[in-house]
């Protein structure tokens, strides 16, 4: 298959401001589903490039919207959308518009994976070892601190740190670590000057100006949300009764019940239920990863 054009992608360079770069990509149209099937059909079968062009074009704004969410790592934010203009490319080149749900959803994985292989590729610190789990920790971490209402800049509570290694599946060392190499990274400031060759002026909230979410973001996270949902639902197919019910109560309700409670159930130990619920929890995370691969990322699963 033909390549994307780049050309299609509005230069973002010292003389190109990113002020100027996100006004630019404003104005680009936003598909309809009609006419993103027909341009996503002529690029799939006759690889045709202006149909490409246009379908990266019209979704910019999401790269850019994904980017703004990663600013805290302390990159440029033009080296950010670069390199998820990058992955949305690589996600217009292997759409399949057959599969019923709109390019948007498709490239949103993309994008962000190019993302963060751009941020880990870039972060020093965690160069030491990039595991599948502690790519996850790293990119989670800052998420599941806010949820706990976690100072950003301090260590983690012993039950904050259980908490969070239980829920990513880790070493509670590892959360340790790692929140202590993030602290010494540390977040870019939103009154930080943009001023300069690559950023033109500005400061970082100049860009948060505007909350609302784009229509393509809504529509992607709508279906991804409806995806997710399919596929953890396949998954738990995966795991025996018992293993369903158990990772159920334990995870997946408001209310979870107590080791001990399930052991009174099952008539077994508290220990033994936790083996079973993280025996499960492991087989439905593979689970997922294999239908994810199947129906959306072939080889990056």
């Amino acid at each position: 298959m033909s390549k994307v054009k780049t050309n299609s992608v509005p230069a973002l360079s010292g003389e190109q401001s990113l002020n100027r770069y996100l006004a630019e990509i404003r104005k680009f149209p936003v598909l309809t589903a009609e006419q993103e099937y027909m341009l996503a059909k002529r690029y799939q079968e006759h690889e045709d490039p202006e149909a490409a062009a246009q379908l990266v074009s019209s979704h910019l704004r999401l790269v850019a919207k994904i980017a703004m969410g990663y600013r805290g790592y302390g990159l440029p934010v033009s080296d950010l959308i670069s390199e998820g203009n990058v992955g949305l490319m690589q996600g217009v080149k292997k759409f399949e518009p057959d599969r019923g749900f709109r390019l948007a959803t498709y490239a949103m994985w993309w994008i962000k994976a190019s993302i963060q292989e751009f941020i880990l590729r870039s972060w020093s610190l965690v160069k030491m070892g990039t595991t599948a789990a502690q790519k996850k920790l790293f990119f989670n971490l800052r998420r599941m601190k806010k949820q706990l209402e976690a100072y950003e800049d301090s260590d983690l509570s012993p039950e904050d740190v259980t908490k969070i290694a239980t829920d990513l599946g880790v070493p509670e060392a590892e959360v340790i670590n790692m929140n202590r190499r993030m602290m010494m990274g540390g977040d870019a400031s939103l009154n930080v000057s943009l001023r300069g060759a690559e950023e033109g002026s500005g400061e970082w909230q100049d860009w948060l100006a505007d909350d609302r979410p784009l229509q393509d973001e809504t529509v992607a996270e709508a279906e991804e949300s409806q995806l997710r949902m399919a596929m953890l639902s396949e998954a738990m197919e995966s795991l025996n009764e018992r293993e369903r019910h158990i990772l159920t109560e334990r995870r997946l309700t408001e209310k979870p019940q107590t080791l001990e409670e399930l052991s009174q159930e099952y008539d077994v130990s508290r220990e033994r239920i936790r083996q079973i619920e993280v025996r499960a929890f492991e087989k439905l995370q593979k689970a997922m990863q294999r239908i994810a691969g199947e129906r959306l990322l072939p080889g990056m699963a």
